[in-house]
C-alpha cells in the first residue's frame, strides 16, 4: 500500500488546459439578439405569451419555463409570460387536447386578441404524440382551435423553442406585409 501511496505522489501532475466554450449559449444569444430585433419591430418591444396546458405531462412546460431562468433569460429579449390571455400576442398550446380542456382552450383562444399566433408547442400538441388515438384525448391543438404554428419535440429544448420563436416572428412578419398589401 505504501508503494502504491509514494507512487501516486512522485506522478508528476500534467494538466491539460481545455479551452472550453458553451456554444449554446453563444446560440442562444446570437437568435435571441434577431428575435429582439423582430419583436420590437412586430410587437413595439415586448411579446406576451399565454401557455395553456391542455392535458401535457409537463415536460413541455418545464422547458418553458427554463426560458425564465437566468441561463436563457428570454426576458432580455423583449419575450415574456402572462397570466392572461387578454394580454397575450401568443398563444402557446402543450399537450395532448383532452376532453376535460377544449372548452377552456376554446375559452382562452376567444380571449386572445386578435391577430392571433397560435402554436402548438411539443409533439403531444401537434397530433396527440403517444396518447394520438385515445378515448381521453381529441389528438392535437388543432382538433378544437386553428394552430398557426408548430414547434415539435418530445419535448422540445429551450434552444428549440427560441430558435422557432425567431422563425414564427419572420413568417408572420411576412404574413402582416402581404396581408397590409392587400388593404
Amino acid at each position: 500500500m505504501i508503494t502504491l501511496f509514494n507512487k501516486i505522489f512522485r506522478t508528476s501532475k500534467t494538466l491539460i488546459p481545455i479551452k472550453r466554450q458553451d456554444y449554446e449559449q453563444t446560440q442562444i444569444i446570437e437568435i435571441g439578439r434577431k428575435l429582439e430585433k423582430k419583436v420590437k419591430q412586430l410587437f413595439n418591444g415586448s411579446l406576451s405569451i399565454r401557455v395553456v396546458d391542455a392535458g401535457s405531462d409537463n415536460a413541455c412546460e418545464q422547458e418553458l419555463t427554463a426560458l425564465s431562468n437566468t441561463f436563457y433569460d428570454i426576458e432580455r429579449f423583449g419575450i415574456r409570460f402572462v397570466a392572461s390571455p387578454k394580454h397575450a400576442d401568443m398563444l402557446m398550446i402543450t399537450g395532448p387536447m383532452t376532453r376535460n380542456m377544449e372548452k377552456a382552450v376554446i375559452k382562452t383562444f376567444e380571449a386572445t386578441p386578435d391577430p392571433k399566433i397560435i402554436v402548438a408547442v411539443g409533439d403531444d400538441s401537434i397530433n396527440g404524440g403517444i396518447y394520438q388515438g385515445s378515448y381521453a384525448v381529441m389528438d392535437g391543438a388543432d382538433s378544437v382551435v386553428p394552430t398557426n404554428y408548430h414547434i415539435p419535440g418530445d419535448p422540445p429544448t429551450p434552444l428549440t423553442i427560441i430558435y422557432h420563436l425567431l422563425k414564427i416572428l419572420e413568417t408572420f412578419e411576412v404574413k402582416q406585409s402581404k396581408q397590409n398589401d392587400h388593404h
